[in-house]
């Protein structure tokens, strides 16, 4: 009798200690799998250069033959002469939940002469220029400037 319990005991002991394994090895699981979800991310926003494409677009190139190798322009430009202009941002997240970072920004230009051939290219990045918000997405309301008033109304109002 003694020798059954003792090979109960210690069946139930080894059982015990295979699922606290067990519930080891889910947790680290779980706690490697949380944080590689913070882990970066990159943005790419805009046109795509797609690589060898400025090679292909010599002098002289006809417009037609810059849209079929670059597609359509970002935007158009029709001032002395005509420029098409390929915009792109590569921004990075280090960590989830922070802010982005922009890390390269990309303005190719392609102008035309008169005759709607190309005149020059230009590939402009992030160094040639500085990065604001054209459209703050804000709109200020009434009621929140101060004026030189303010402080004298507020004063005679707690008397």
């Amino acid at each position: 009798m003694i020798e059954t319990s003792t090979i109960r005991a210690s069946a139930q002991g080894g059982l015990f200690a295979r699922w606290r394994g067990l519930r080891t090895a889910a947790a680290a699981a779980l706690v490697c799998g949380l944080l590689a979800a913070c882990t970066g991310e990159q943005f790419q926003k805009g046109y795509i250069l797609p690589p060898g494409a400025l090679e292909q677009i010599p002098i002289g190139a006809s417009q037609d033959q810059v849209l079929i190798v670059m597609g359509t322009p970002s935007t158009v430009a029709t001032l002395n002469g005509e420029v098409f202009y390929y915009i792109s941002q590569r921004a990075e997240r280090p960590v989830m939940f922070m802010n982005q970072k922009v890390v390269d920004q990309r303005v190719i230009a392609i102008y035309f002469d008169k005759n709607r051939q190309v005149m020059r290219l230009a590939n402009y990045g992030l160094k040639d220029g500085h990065i604001f918000d054209f459209i703050s997405r804000t709109t200020p309301t009434s009621g929140q400037e101060l004026s030189y008033l303010t402080p004298l109304f507020k004063l005679l109002s707690f008397h």
